[in-house]
């Protein structure tokens, strides 16, 4: 029991003192990979407006892609997921979700194509361009230059959604697609 004091207690120390303790506290066990820098886009790779230039998904070039999930078991990936999105609908655009918790073929896209077993998500690309994750988009965003890439977009009408599903994205919809289509064996029909 006193173990577990220990850990609420170091905790509790944290959050209450600002500090980011978590390296000299072993909140983390030896088993567990301490969590990845985050990536701080430089002045350079701004300026080109892309990350990483190598890295493609065919057939955007129009279009901004986020990989994404709608499943809130992991919090802050769902947190991260949902952040992205929301600075895309601040800039009124529309975005190509795709869904991995919702299709496993978006799943194995992105891992094709980031050459990657385990992804992490959000992952976002702009006119076919990889640009990153969570953690890039908002430095961008806070430093303004993700409003510079953005601009050739067109933006959408202010309140403009589907009448029939209200821009849910995850479920289908005969209205706007947002969805992939079932086929209903029975009734024969998308």
């Amino acid at each position: 029991m006193d173990f577990v004091k220990g850990k609420v207690q170091k905790l509790r120390n944290l959050f209450e003192s600002g500090k980011s303790s978590l390296s000299s506290s072993n909140l983390l066990s030896p088993k567990e990979p301490a969590s990845k820098p985050v990536l701080r886009p430089t002045k350079s790779m701004i300026s080109s407006g892309f990350i990483n230039p190598s890295i493609r998904l065919p057939g955007t070039k129009d279009r901004i892609v986020v990989y994404l999930t709608s499943f809130q078991g992991i919090r802050r990936t769902f947190e991260d997921c949902y952040a992205v999105m929301m600075i895309f609908r601040g800039f009124k655009l529309w975005v190509d979700e795709r869904d991995i918790s919702m299709d496993v073929a978006y799943k194995k896209e992105l891992q094709s194509i980031l050459k990657v077993k385990n992804v992490t998500l959000p992952q976002v690309f702009i006119k076919g361009k990889y640009i990153g994750d969570a953690d890039v988009i908002k430095n961008m965003f806070e430093m303004g230059e993700l409003a510079k890439i953005l601009d050739d977009f067109p933006r959408r009408k202010p309140g403009l959604a589907c009448n029939a599903c209200g821009d849910v994205r995850f479920m289908p919809c005969e209205n706007c697609s947002s969805s992939r289509k079932l086929f209903d064996d029975d009734e024969g029909l998308f």
